[in-house]
């Protein structure tokens, strides 16, 4: 018997394995922050030191060694600092699934490896179909690693429909419209399937930050004078930067009057599927071809979780290939391998059903909510301080803010305000992410915690605030010390490294959680 596999006879050492790595996660989860701030210097002795041809001498020591290479300073997405990413706190019954799908190690590829994990699977896929207004008798889909890989199977789909209405030679001349603010795995995708990045035209944006009808108009007429193809139109239901919502209904209107497949790319707005208040802010995706949902976001599952759900089954057909070996012609079972990109594939369905089954699609629903109010009610606090600017009210959960004190001008603000990421990023105290919007530099929050309060959000607005006056300040210094050194520094003994920068000491705001 081979005690490190996982067998009838390792039972319970399993069980026992389990119980102590329970513990010894939970452990963390009581971090005080979301961050450690280690850097890369810091982390990678330890990394490289160890002896992978070497087997840790018991289990303690492999415990160990975990937390020293990933646990102590892994980042905390379920702690209320932590507002940068689209990284969401977990659901308690999905990471329960977790533990069943990994000892289990179903693959959903074809019948004789999952059985009833092609079911649930399916069964998950009709009803976010239902959840979209699709026909869930015509609709179908599949479960795939992430939004990218949606984004990419929608855009495949696409293709294959230009193709069979025009011929293969049609190639050259297929266009994607899709804004600025896309996601980028939109121009990714163009690459992988072998189109001109100049095959992605860009369409431009209203004051709202969506798609211009009058431009998708444009753009789509200046395609058929040029005798080119619309494959696709991509709108996009929650944009990274900004949350803003593509106008869906009237997209549809002109991708359906020039013959254009229409992509829904709702990996961050699909959470809206099961809200009880706002999912009339979805209102014309049932018109889609093909719409990306990521399960991973704001239904609050773990990493991976996403899926591809499609209007007309029959479009899945372009990804299909045959083998002998795995999915022959004559099998009479579902398999789901002939609809995905991939083959070996987790039962990442699981995760999600037992978020439905043990929370329920309201509560989930009303999760997001929760953090939309969140990004308002932040967005009032804003407003009214002369201290920051802010972008545009939010539509979701993403505030775009920036720390400008009066006195200071714009171009200064653009540098200032990367560099308090930066710091806040080296305390480990906040995380808040950055982005940049027609050449200005903003800080931006990603709300998806719904224990995140007000109450926290305006303490990291203070924490950011202390932290730009001290880089403030210690600009100012240095350029005291410059005009009173000269030119003449090194008859002081003074390097450059005297007047290097200095890493920030933490500065936390009243109401940031430690």
């Amino acid at each position: 018997m081979n005690p490190h596999l996982l067998t009838h006879d390792t039972a319970d050492d399993y069980v026992a394995g389990m119980s102590r790595v329970t513990r010894l996660v939970a452990r963390h989860l009581a971090a005080d922050a979301p961050s450690t701030g280690a850097t890369v210097a810091d982390l990678a002795p330890a990394v490289e030191s160890v002896d992978l041809d070497r087997p840790a001498a018991d289990l303690d020591a492999a415990f160990a060694e975990v937390t020293d290479v990933y646990l102590r300073d892994a980042i905390w997405f379920h702690h209320p600092s932590y507002v940068a990413h689209l990284n969401c706190p977990v659901a308690l019954p999905a990471v329960l699934a977790e533990g069943i799908i990994a000892a289990v190690n179903t693959s959903v590829d074809t019948w004789d490896q999952s059985a009833g994990g092609t079911l649930v699977e399916q069964r998950l896929v009709r009803w976010t179909a239902g959840r979209i207004g699709f026909d869930e008798s015509l609709a179908d889909g599949v479960f795939t690693s992430g939004g990218t890989q949606s984004n990419l199977q929608g855009l495949l789909l696409a293709r294959g429909e230009a193709e069979r209405r025009a011929g293969a030679d049609v190639a050259p001349r297929l266009r994607v419209l899709a804004t600025e603010h896309s996601h980028f795995s939109v121009i990714k995708s163009a690459r992988i399937m072998g189109l001109h990045p100049s095959a992605v035209i860009p369409v431009p944006t209203d004051a709202t930050g969506g798609m211009s009808l009058e431009a998708l108009r444009r753009e789509l007429e200046g395609v058929r004078e040029r005798g080119e193809v619309a494959m696709a139109v991509v709108a996009t239901a929650g944009t990274t930067d900004l949350g803003v919502i593509d106008p869906i209904p009237g997209i549809a209107d002109l991708a359906t009057e020039h013959g254009a497949w229409l992509h829904v790319d709702a990996a961050y707005g699909g959470g809206l599927l099961v809200s009880l208040r706002r999912r009339h802010l979805l209102d014309g995706i049932e018109r889609a071809d093909s719409v990306t949902v990521d399960f991973h976001k704001t239904f609050f599952q773990p990493v991976s979780s996403s899926a591809i759900i499609v209007r007309d089954g029959a479009t899945l057909g372009h990804v299909t290939h045959h083998a002998d070996y795995l999915n022959p012609r004559t099998a009479v079972t579902p398999n789901q391998v002939d609809k995905s990109l991939q083959t070996t594939r987790r039962f990442d369905a699981l995760k999600l059903w037992m978020t439905l089954r043990i929370t329920g699609a309201d509560a989930v629903g009303g999760m997001f909510d929760e953090v939309i109010d969140r990004a308002h009610q932040v967005w009032e606090v804003l407003v009214e301080d002369e201290r920051f600017e802010v972008a545009t009210e939010p539509v979701l959960s993403t505030v775009l803010l920036r720390y400008r004190p009066a006195g200071l001008s714009a171009h200064d603000a653009d540098s200032l305000n990367p560099r308090i990421r930066h710091a806040l990023l080296d305390g480990g105290d906040v995380m808040v992410a950055g982005t940049t919007i027609e050449g200005r530099s903003w800080l931006k929050f990603t709300l998806l915690n719904p224990q995140t309060s007000l109450e926290h959000l305006s303490g990291i607005l203070e924490t950011i605030a202390a932290t730009g006056e001290q880089l403030i300040a210690e600009d100012a210094m240095d350029e005291v010390a410059v005009a009173s050194l000269g030119s003449d520094t090194s008859s002081r003994g003074l390097g450059a490294d005297a007047l290097a920068p200095r890493r920030p000491v933490r500065a936390t705001g009243a109401g940031v959680a430690r």
